[in-house]
């Protein structure tokens, strides 16, 4: 199982950030030990004194391939959910003033969870709307018709380079709004208004 993860995937996001908008998708890897299911706790890192959120949309594998077509890639996932792709902003920004990978900033334990899977058909796969709470305010709104790089083209892209694979997820990207969390926060997230993701920090 991989968890393929995509960054700057929205303009706004990139722009907040101030990074340059990618031209092609800009991909990162999470391991397995990452993932946080079922509402679990999430455990604050000691190497980081600035942890953000990253709510995104998250899509489910559920078939293999290699170098597939974009008109072909809605056949290879199922289901999809919202999860966070917690960073260690301060850690991120050493990584990269050094010119070194994000692992550590992105990969560690506990840096992804996700909630509930849906069934495709609960949704308008070109707009999809989801959003983020912290401690019960919005802090995220996003829509799947502003992604740069649409779901078709980011399975065709990464199928170019790694076997997808049945089980493997996708972290499509995070709009703009991203920022810190502390202990104590409780983060919600939610699909056209259905709440499918609960997460402590402790």
């Amino acid at each position: 199982m991989k968890v393929f993860c995509i960054g700057r995937n929205y303009v706004n996001h990139a722009k907040e950030l101030n990074n340059p908008v990618p031209n092609k998708p800009l991909v990162f890897m999470k391991p397995t030990s990452a993932l946080v299911r079922k509402g679990k706790d999430v455990y604050y890192p000691e190497f980081t004194k600035e942890m953000h959120y990253e709510a995104e949309i998250v899509l489910r594998i559920c078939k293999n391939g290699r170098h597939i077509e974009e008109k072909f890639a809605h056949k290879y996932f199922d289901a999809i959910t919202i999860g966070i792709d917690f960073t260690a902003r301060d850690v991120q920004r050493e990584c990269k003033a050094k010119g070194h990978p994000w692992e550590i900033a992105k990969g560690f334990d506990d840096s992804a969870p996700i909630g509930q899977f849906i069934e495709l058909s609960e949704v308008d796969l070109n707009a999809i709307q989801f959003h983020l709470t912290q401690n019960g305010k919005t802090v995220q709104d996003g829509n799947t018709k502003d992604l740069i790089f649409p779901f078709a083209n980011l399975i065709s892209y990464l199928s170019k380079y790694f076997r997808i694979q049945t089980g493997d997820l996708i972290f499509t990207g995070t709009p703009a709004g991203v920022g810190a969390t502390q202990i104590g926060d409780h983060l919600e997230g939610f699909i056209e208004g259905k709440k499918l993701l609960n997460c402590n920090v402790k």
